[in-house]
């Protein structure tokens, strides 16, 4: 997968930061990406660039990534790289509790539960492509759930929120690498880069520590490097792997965020 050539390439949040980085790159190198985004602007502005294949839908809103699979599914032939990026950050320091749509804590809703769904949907498509891989843009800044308050109710921040999203993310990636492992699809995830110069970091008023392009050198390596193409489960820090929060690796934790994933998804579908 060096060549990128020919390549179907799907990624989230492609409008700005790192997304942008990596839909560029990867058009560059040949891939024929389809890039999604919630602005509808912003996504004329990126098929105008780049001449890329475009996809809207809100994250916060279940609805939205089913309806978003589906046309996905209905479009799409093939999927060689599903790149989950999309996210919400801190959000400005002292911010107050947000909900998506649905409903559902934001940071919970957007950084993990709609790659959840949108992968799980997504998934017959990515191993009839296969080989195939699936790259999960995370965070080195991870904690463990309260199952008892999964939506932050009793004390929330935005920091402990995006934490135990990220961590999600990475519990999700090492079972399903379990579940796909003689199905040709890897499925790994990573802490692209502490703190880019996104408009994340920059409305948390944070200061930059790394570069997009750091990042995405990191995040390229995972979707195209061929000496990772039997590589799965695992997360790493940028360019070297490293292990998640210890949590990631409890079984019962694992099963435990399965079914309040379900749980969350079928009790919001049924109720649109």
């Amino acid at each position: 997968m060096n060549s990128r050539t020919g390549q179907v390439v799907l990624v989230t949040g492609a409008t700005d930061g790192l997304g942008r980085y990596l839909t560029g790159e990867l058009t560059a190198g040949g891939a024929s990406v389809v890039a999604h985004g919630r602005n509808p602007s912003k996504l004329g502005r990126l098929r105008d660039d780049l001449g890329v294949e475009t996809v809207r839908a809100d994250l916060a809103r279940l609805r939205d990534v089913d309806a978003m699979a589906d046309e996905l599914l209905e479009r799409v032939p093939r999927l060689d790289v599903l790149v989950n990026n999309a996210g919400v950050g801190f959000g400005p320091p002292g911010g107050e509790r947000e909900l998506s749509g649905d409903g559902i804590e934001l940071r919970l809703a957007v950084n993990y539960l709609a790659g959840y769904r949108l992968t799980r949907r997504l998934l017959p498509l990515l191993v009839e492509s296969a080989p195939a891989r699936i790259v999960n843009v995370s965070s080195i800044g991870q904690q463990p759930l309260d199952f008892d308050d999964p939506m932050l109710e009793a004390s929330y921040d935005g920091i402990t929120a995006y934490r135990r999203s990220k961590l999600a993310q990475v519990m999700f990636t090492l079972d399903l690498a379990h579940e796909l492992r003689d199905r040709g699809v890897t499925v790994n995830a990573l802490h692209p880069a502490t703190f880019m110069n996104t408009s994340m970091v920059f409305e948390h008023g944070a200061a930059p520590m790394s570069t997009v392009e750091e990042g995405g050198a990191a995040t390229l390596r995972l979707v195209t490097d061929e000496a990772l193409a039997a590589v799965t489960g695992r997360f790493f820090d940028g360019r070297r792997e490293a292990r998640p929060d210890r949590t990631a690796y409890d079984e019962q934790a694992r099963a435990r965020l399965r079914r309040l994933s379900d749980e969350l998804v079928t009790s919001t579908l049924r109720s649109a």
